[in-house]
């Protein structure tokens, strides 16, 4: 059952966990398997795209889906350097965090973006694929980390800081040239370098924030 951080009387009580509220089967793209089963084509429309070749919003979803599961198991190795990790977890208005990484390091919202054989142009608050229209990846990152740090510190009587991440999968190139950038930026492989990172969250604060993050409620009004 988990437990709020801090005391009783300053923060918000959680229900006793149920399996139905437990982010913590979430496998990773949960949210993109759900929409795939509810709203996903037909033999005949998966037919008539494929005979078109025109590319669909199902195909996105698909691609979604392939990206976040490639990031989820990358973050899923680093459990055995103390580390904790959530999938899918879902926002209000329909949308969800990819993935949120929980340890000695501090805690990390992370946006997966799956753009195969492309090249990504990072800026210090654009992103470019392919050279084409500035991308948004980089605000929504931070708008994100700051929903993340408003649920969690809702719940914690200490202070939960929060880094947004973006991944890319499946690209030919990733050029960072920011100079102020506060988004961590990597290729799928690349997410390993935030095992070593510690010093922020204690061993035991560490398992109270993944005591609310796991918790569904926790996230119902964010």
């Amino acid at each position: 059952m988990p437990r709020p951080c801090g005391s009783a009387e300053a923060r918000p009580m959680l229900p006793p966990l149920t399996p139905a509220d437990d982010l913590s089967t979430n496998r990773p793209g949960e949210s993109l398997r759900d929409l795939l089963a509810e709203s996903g084509p037909g033999l005949i429309e998966r037919v008539v795209s494929l005979l078109l070749r025109r590319p669909t919003e199902w195909d996105s979803w698909r691609k979604g889906l392939a990206g976040e599961r490639r990031v989820g198991a990358e973050l899923n190795r680093l459990a055995r350097r103390g580390w904790r990790v959530l999938h899918s977890i879902p926002l209000a208005n329909n949308v969800d965090v990819d993935h949120l990484l929980i340890g000695p390091g501090g805690v990390f919202s992370i946006n997966t973006k799956h753009h195969h054989n492309k090249a990504v142009w990072v800026g210090d608050d654009a992103v470019k694929v392919d050279h084409g229209k500035p991308a948004p990846y980089a605000r929504k990152s931070r708008a994100e980390a700051k929903r993340v740090v408003r649920v969690l510190e809702r719940h914690c009587d200490f202070p939960v800081p929060v880094e947004p991440v973006l991944v890319f999968v499946g690209v030919t190139d990733l050029k960072v040239v920011a100079t102020q950038l506060d988004v961590r930026v990597y290729q799928a492989r690349q997410v390993s370098a935030l095992a070593p990172l510690s010093g922020v969250l204690t061993a035991e604060q560490v398992e109270e924030v993944y005591s609310v993050a796991r918790h569904r409620q926790a996230w119902s009004k964010a």
